[in-house]
């Protein structure tokens, strides 16, 4: 079966390759000496410090062999699509809710990207989902967990 594509910018896939630098050459180093020094404590079998130092270790390995695998199927996002009235990946859309009017601006990023706060939001979530492939002046109804809401979309950049 084939790997799941990772969409990112650029910038998002410099990010991941900071943090797999990060975890390979520090937090690796931190966490085998944790596992040393909880070894000095003695009996294993009833050393929570070394239980928690090897859970740890766990995470590590673990969050380092997804973000390899992240970067290794990544997609690029290119930013200079050409019709840039149409809502797609890596753009962002301003829109209106209605009909209460509040307005609201996301980016539409991959899910490696995505950070509701930062108004980044996954191209897999329901919102990226219904707004992809729509134009300025389009009215969208959107199904999030919270029940449907409709929207018009005001700018596409």
């Amino acid at each position: 079966m084939a790997d799941k594509k990772h969409y990112m910018t650029l910038d998002g896939k410099q990010k991941l390759e900071d943090e797999l630098e990060f975890l390979k050459t520090e937090k690796r180093k931190e966490v085998v000496e944790r596992i040393k020094v909880a070894r000095s404590f003695g009996d294993l079998s009833e050393n929570s410090e070394y239980d928690s130092a090897k859970e740890e270790q766990a995470f590590v390995e673990g969050r380092i062999s997804q973000i390899e695998k992240m970067i290794r199927n990544a997609v690029i996002i290119e930013e200079n699509q050409t019709n840039t009235s149409v809502v797609g990946l890596g753009r962002t859309v301003r829109f209106i809710e209605l009909p209460d009017g509040d307005e609201e601006e996301y980016t539409i990023v991959g899910s490696a990207e995505s950070d509701p706060l930062e108004g980044k939001i996954s191209n897999d979530s329901p919102m990226a989902q219904s707004l992809l492939g729509r134009t300025i002046g389009d009215k969208v109804t959107v199904n999030t967990p919270g029940g449907e809401m409709e929207v018009k979309i005001l700018e596409v950049k």
